[in-house]
């Protein structure tokens, strides 16, 4: 149960970094902290303990094989999410080279000042 409360930590240390941080590598850096955090949480709800992959013998029981079994969906959400967010992350970053370019800043209030 601890480990899901520091999955929420890691959300919330991104969140701030979002929502309080002028510069925008840290606002990125946040983003993605706050992607990772839900990846987590996401593999992390999927696990099982002591369980196994979920392939189907023939000396393995139904019952036996639905308790003991790990989720594979969260684990194939986690990997769809990884390459979304990298493409995300990617566009992110290539706007803030663009934007230091343009003003030669990374901090907001003074792009905000020297609009143009």
């Amino acid at each position: 149960m601890i480990i899901y409360l520091l999955c929420f930590v890691l959300f919330g240390i991104g969140l701030h970094a979002v929502v309080n941080k002028k510069n925008l590598i840290k606002i990125v850096v946040g983003v993605a902290i706050m992607e990772y955090s839900m990846n987590l949480l996401l593999v992390l709800i999927g696990y099982r303990m002591g369980g196994v992959a979920p392939i189907i013998d023939r000396e393995t029981v139904a019952g036996e094989f639905v308790r003991l079994s790990v989720d594979p969906l969260p684990q194939a959400m986690v990997l769809t999410s990884i390459v979304i967010g990298l493409g995300v992350i990617s566009l992110m970053v290539s706007v803030c080279i663009r934007l230091y370019e343009k003003y030669g800043t990374f901090d907001i209030t003074k792009i905000k000042e020297l609009r143009g």
